[in-house]
């Protein structure tokens, strides 16, 4: 519960409303809690429902994706007209200063201000020094929604990729099919009887992923194998589940997703590519 709670905050504090109103219909299903936690989900979820009204229709329309983008765009400009330093301030702050939640922040601002300085700057950073996998991946989108074109060349995870910056997904749904399929592998064995498990899922899959973009282990998944999207969803529920009380062992998950002794070794690779993830942390 303190990590849904530190996740709420994070969304409401860097204005991700509508992911904050989807996290605040999942706790409201959630069973066991105390009452006042429903009463004030409930009250906040009002509040995000009354000032945000698409919210309640499931998908929020385009126009306002294009507004909250208008407003973090004057936002952002009127910053730099009170002051002339702001977008090396913001620079600084990304690249000179320890990783923290102003970082993403500062990377945000910086997305909505035409300076060319900046793509100079970030790529420059990104190519020449060792970054988190998953700081590295928010830049990319970051040059993305800047509108910058070109390949980005860089180690990640001990290998050298090239990066389409144009091709970089700003939103889960638009990574390929075959990520969404280990996905949804897991969803169909957990959602139902084990929400918990799946939400826990969906959050370290799309770390997870942000994480190996790019990579050799990225385009193993998109072979699109049936054998593949097993392995690495059996990989997914066995970390989640690993870390939950009650979780399935190892055997009953290689059952669960028909993992044979053939494809032992890929499964046993894919948990320690996973696992090797979690320890190095997947904050941010």
């Amino acid at each position: 519960m303190d990590y849904y709670q530190i996740e709420l905050t994070r969304m409401l504090e860097t204005e991700r409303y509508r992911e904050a109103a989807e996290l605040l219909q999942f706790l409201l299903q959630c069973q066991g809690q105390d009452p006042r936690h429903y009463e004030e989900w409930q009250a906040l979820l009002d509040w995000l429902n009354s000032a945000f009204p698409s919210f309640d229709q499931g998908e929020m329309p385009e126009e306002d994706d294009y507004a909250e983008e208008d407003m973090a765009r004057q936002h952002a400009e009127a910053k730099l007209a009170e002051d002339h330093l702001y977008v090396e301030k913001l620079l600084h702050a990304v690249t000179e200063k320890p990783l923290s939640e102003q970082t993403f922040l500062a990377l945000e601002q910086l997305v909505y201000l035409d300076r060319p300085e900046v793509d100079e700057v970030l790529i420059s950073w990104i190519e020449g020094t060792d970054l988190h996998p998953l700081l590295q991946f928010r830049v990319f989108q970051t040059l993305q929604r800047r509108g910058t074109q070109g390949t980005l060349s860089l180690k990640r995870g001990g290998e050298m990729v090239e990066i389409d910056i144009e091709a970089v997904p700003l939103k889960p749904e638009q990574f390929p099919a075959p990520i969404q399929a280990v996905l949804e592998r897991v969803g169909n064995e957990t959602q139902v009887h084990d929400p918990t498990l799946f939400y826990f899922a969906q959050e370290l899959w799309s770390q997870f992923i942000m994480a190996i973009y790019g990579t050799k282990n990225y385009y193993s998944i998109l072979s699109e194998e049936d054998a593949i999207i097993d392995i690495w969803a059996a990989a997914l529920h066995l970390m989640v589940s690993d870390s939950l009380p009650g979780g399935k062992s190892d055997e009953e998950l290689r059952t669960l997703y028909g993992i044979t002794d053939d494809l032992r070794l890929k499964f046993e690779q894919a948990c320690r590519t996973m696992r090797q993830f979690v320890a190095a942390g997947v904050g941010g």
